[in-house]
């Protein structure tokens, strides 16, 4: 006997046989660009005003870069719960939960007043930190019969270039007129219209299904349940409650520890060259704070066709070595720029290249990330992972910080933990599955 309709929609469709139309996508694109914009404005926006940050407390640059080590160890706690959010609550509400997470830690980081303060209200960053872990599990179940998916995606995971870019840009703007407490209060006032508009949103039909199957399980339609999870491609594990330990079955136990240490040693570079940009091109490289904001914006405008073209890339020659070989040219071209002379003709285009092949590969990692685990632990498998973002920040600021203190010279410290960091993670990502494509080569919507 069939099972009865379980959360029509006012149209009469089941949720997980709503079509996902081409109006849809975009929509579920623009909103899910501009929650990413918003999420990366904010990170970035205390990375880069840390040296002004640190000015008017009084701290020294292995101070703050302290500070920003106990921070990320904050974000990585709140991190780990965002993995059950997004398989318990559903794509859209972990959208909003997030989104409403990053605006307290924005708005809350303007009334800090000292070290500890500043340290906690930075750890409730991690939710909108891993606001691009809904995207990469959301857009993968929304694009599933879209063509070209890795380049459409690209777009959507160019907000962070533009989220950068936006923040330094503002920064250099702005800073002068309000101060640096309010440039985070505007940062604040951004989520919380993403929010607004991902309330309007559908939810994935995948995730709907996945709640019906286990409704239909709970309701003793075993035959009915079992005939939508194969209509949706639903392991047998759909039917209950996901773990850590479903992303470590013999199946993807190998899988998952190279995609988290690719991850983990990535986040070496990433705080060295994008979150701590403006302290490693002032100490390092004799560059003045104005001047650095403005390599920043200039970089991060080169940094989004970074992210286009390997997600343009990922759906020609496959996602996972796309990814490999973007961050083993990053790894030279940093270490180049590091090593080379410090005028801006030098520094500008390989700071530059830098960005554009340390970050522009996360355009493939992230929609890779999402079609690498089964839909039952597609959540959780991909925060498994990302997780190991804030806790290999909370690693390369503190080798960071260690070098430093120990005496050890700005740009030898920033070559052994960024350079090193990027070459390792792209060693690690050469031992994740190969996944096949059957859309490779085609045109968005053909």
């Amino acid at each position: 006997m069939p099972s009865p309709r379980s959360g029509s929609t006012h149209t009469g469709v089941e949720p997980w046989n709503v079509k996902i139309t081409a109006k849809t996508i975009r929509q579920v694109s623009v909103v899910c660009f501009i929650a990413w914009v918003a999420s990366v404005y904010d990170f970035t926006l205390f990375g880069t005003l840390l040296p002004v940050i640190a000015e008017d407390f009084g701290w020294s640059v292995a101070e703050s870069a302290a500070i920003n080590t106990y921070a990320t160890i904050g974000v990585f706690i709140v991190a780990l719960s965002v993995g059950t959010i997004i398989d318990r609550m559903g794509r859209k509400k972990a959208l909003m939960v997030l989104m409403l997470g990053g605006a307290v830690a924005s708005g809350l980081t303007g009334a800090a007043i000292g070290a500890v303060s500043l340290v906690i209200i930075r750890s409730f960053s991690g939710f909108s930190m891993s606001e691009e872990v809904v995207n990469a599990v959301y857009l993968n179940e929304m694009y599933k019969e879209a063509k070209s998916k890795g380049l459409m995606y690209s777009l959507v995971q160019g907000g962070w270039p533009v989220g950068a870019l936006v923040s330094a840009g503002l920064s250099a703007l702005t800073l002068p007129l309000i101060g640096w407490r309010w440039s985070f209060v505007v940062a604040a006032v951004l989520s919380i219209i993403v929010v607004v508009l991902a309330s309007r949103l559908p939810e994935s039909p995948t995730f709907a299904a996945m709640q019906e199957v286990r409704r239909r399980r709970a309701a003793g339609d075993t035959a009915g349940a079992q005939a939508l999870a194969d209509e949706h491609d639903l392991e047998e594990a759909a039917h209950h409650a996901t773990g850590l330990k479903d992303v470590f079955t013999p199946e993807l136990r190998w899988h998952t520890t190279c995609l988290s240490l690719a991850w983990f040693f990535n986040w070496f570079a990433i705080q060295i060259f994008s979150v701590l940009g403006t302290t490693i091109l002032v100490e390092a490289k004799d560059v003045s704070f104005e001047n650095a904001l403005i390599i920043l914006v200039l970089s991060n405008a080169v940094g989004f066709v970074g992210y286009v073209s390997h997600g343009w890339l990922g759906d020609r020659i496959g996602r996972k070595w796309t990814v490999v070989l973007g961050w083993i040219a990053g790894g030279l071209v940093s270490l180049a720029m590091l090593l080379g002379p410090g005028n801006a003709a030098f520094i500008i285009p390989l700071y530059a290249l830098t960005l554009f092949f340390l970050t522009g590969p996360y355009a493939a990692l992230l929609f890779y990330m999402g079609e690498s685990f089964p839909p039952q632990v597609r959540g959780m498998g991909a925060n498994v992972a990302h997780v190991m973002a804030p806790l290999g920040g909370v690693a390369g600021s503190g080798l960071f910080t260690i070098l430093l203190t120990a005496g050890v010279d700005t740009g030898l410290a920033a070559i052994i933990t960024g350079t090193g960091g990027l070459i390792l993670s792209a060693l690690c990502m050469a031992g994740t599955r190969t996944i096949h494509d059957a859309h490779q080569k085609s045109t968005v919507f053909a």
